[in-house]
């Protein structure tokens, strides 16, 4: 159990019993979303990755028949025991512990109503209103000078100093998404953004630790600072290799759900920045966990999350929280106009993106969505 003081309140916060009613999983012009309700008529919502769109048979069957009839208040210790529920451990991976964090977010959310208070509130202290952010990219599909002079737009309209670029191919076996794009984009990313941007790279595993070496010796000479997921991510060993013999930090983690497993990878140095995702990995109490034994081993958390707008609510709460968080948090370089369906508008601003401060996870919904939502049961 994390065991955060702030949950010692709770009992003081919430003197009788939040039960929970109904869990239901809904789609809306493409985005999707997990609403709770509790016996007393209270409401919780999160909006979630589109994992959902096949992931729901697992929600449906499995975790939120486990939820429904608890008392919410006992939250950290469900998210320990659906683990066990109906052999739910046999699922255990992204597949399982993202339905998890669907419900166990939307439930903060809807205590934090109850209470009147904020998730980064009702898991605090809060440590940071607004939260510095790099614009990542999540294209292969450009050439270097396309997606050069796409995110230096990005930059520019939001005033970010930090960007992350795609290199290799993905699981590619050592190939490029095409022939000399990473050897080209790495040096024009250099000149066109200039030494006073921070950039990062992302490999999703395209390489084995021979080829990430070499690799990481080209980033090195353009002041590269962080080298993500070189190796496929279950190649563990391979990856502290690249890791070991490398000066400039190796991030990894996205994919990791396992708590046994991520406290080796931080006890041995597998990787030197924790990436750990709130929703493949279980939610903000497991995110936490992991949080606490990287900051024991003084390593940073800079979680992966490549969204934007309602979507990135939960990892901004995260983000305002965390003891050890990195210099930048991850932000969809994709960010767009802010929809309209719901408020705040996460806006990013000098490069930065607030914490919302409304009860919960500050997210307020257009009422009428509900009606023209598609239910998954």
């Amino acid at each position: 159990m994390l065991n955060l003081s702030a949950l010692t309140e709770w009992p003081v916060i919430f003197p009788t019993p939040v039960t929970i009613a109904s869990v239901e999983a809904l789609r809306f012009q493409n985005r999707y979303l997990v609403r709770v309700h509790s016996t007393d008529g209270a409401e919780g919502v999160v909006t979630v990755n589109n994992r959902l769109e096949y992931l729901w048979p697992i929600l449906q069957q499995i975790v939120a028949p486990y939820f429904v009839n608890r008392d919410a208040r006992d939250l950290e210790s469900l998210v320990e025991g659906v683990y066990t529920y109906k052999s739910a451990y046999k699922l255990a991976g992204i597949a399982f512990w993202s339905p998890v964090a669907y419900v166990e977010l939307a439930i903060l959310d809807m205590l934090g109503k109850v209470a009147g208070k904020s998730v980064s509130e009702l898991c605090g202290p809060l440590l940071r209103p607004e939260i510095p952010i790099y614009l990542s990219s999540s294209r292969r599909d450009t050439t270097p000078e396309e997606e050069v002079a796409w995110l230096q737009a990005r930059l520019e309209e939001t005033g970010a100093d930090a960007v992350k670029l795609k290199i290799g191919g993905r699981m590619s076996h050592n190939a490029d998404a095409f022939p000399g794009r990473t050897g080209n984009l790495i040096p024009l990313a250099r000149k066109t953004f200039g030494d006073a941007v921070t950039i990062y790279v992302d490999a999703n595993g395209s390489y084995d630790a021979e080829h990430a070496i070499e690799v990481g010796a080209l980033l090195a000479d353009y002041g590269i600072a962080l080298f993500e997921e070189p190796c496929p991510w279950q190649e563990y060993w391979q990856t502290k290799q690249v890791a070991d013999t490398l000066a400039m930090p190796v991030a990894g983690g996205e994919q990791d759900s396992s708590l046994p497993l991520l406290a080796w990878m931080i006890r041995d140095r597998v990787v030197d920045v924790v990436q750990t995702d709130v929703m493949y990995n279980g939610g903000m109490f497991r995110l936490l966990r992991v949080a606490r034994l990287a900051e024991t081993a003084g390593l940073p958390v800079m979680p992966h999350s490549p969204k934007f707008g309602a979507e990135a609510a939960a990892v901004l709460h995260f983000g305002a929280i965390a003891r050890n968080l990195g210099p930048y948090q991850e932000y969809s370089g994709a960010y767009k106009s802010p929809e309209t369906w719901y408020a705040p508008t996460f806006t990013i601003h000098k490069g930065t993106v607030a914490v919302p401060t409304g009860p919960g996870l500050g997210v307020e919904y257009d009422p009428t969505i509900w009606d023209k939502a598609d239910l998954f049961w």
